[in-house]
């Protein structure tokens, strides 16, 4: 039996960034639209895995949603889809690439692994807040699986 996302549940994000400066554009701009979600951070795709893998996910809670960079060390965003898309027990999380790349073959990648959006940092650099305020609306929306 798949619960579902509780209106009443905070909706956590994972936000997986490895340059601190856009990490903290991200977090400023939640708060400045009064997105009050709690934000956990993974530095790298591996970061992520382990954290998602692991017993306690250093207090991530279902339901969440995954902020993805895509030039990232270690393992990058698109690395990081492919692994997670093959893990039974992760590939059905809702994934949204954050990139400065608007290169057709990055999104056309993100898309092929079903990420729910492709949203290029360079134009959200001045509208952080648009973004932060659109996905406010969009998990008050919509209805998310949690394990």
């Amino acid at each position: 039996m798949t619960a579902h996302y509780s209106r009443t549940r905070p909706l956590n994000i994972l936000l997986i960034e490895d340059d601190d400066g856009d990490a903290m554009s991200v977090e400023r701009a939640f708060a400045k639209a009064r997105v009050a979600n709690p934000i956990t951070r993974a530095y790298d795709g591996l970061d992520a895995l382990e954290l998602l893998r692991s017993e306690d996910r250093r207090g991530l809670c279902s339901p969440f949603i995954i902020l993805l960079d895509v030039n990232m060390p270690r393992m990058n965003g698109h690395e990081f889809l492919k692994e997670l898309r093959s893990d039974p027990d992760l590939r059905h999380l809702v994934v949204f690439m954050l990139s400065t790349s608007r290169h057709d073959q990055d999104i056309k990648a993100a898309y092929s692994q079903h990420v729910a959006g492709y949203i290029v940092k360079q134009t959200a650099g001045e509208d952080f807040l648009n973004m932060a305020s659109t996905f406010d609306a969009y998990w008050k929306m919509v209805e998310l699986a949690h394990g």
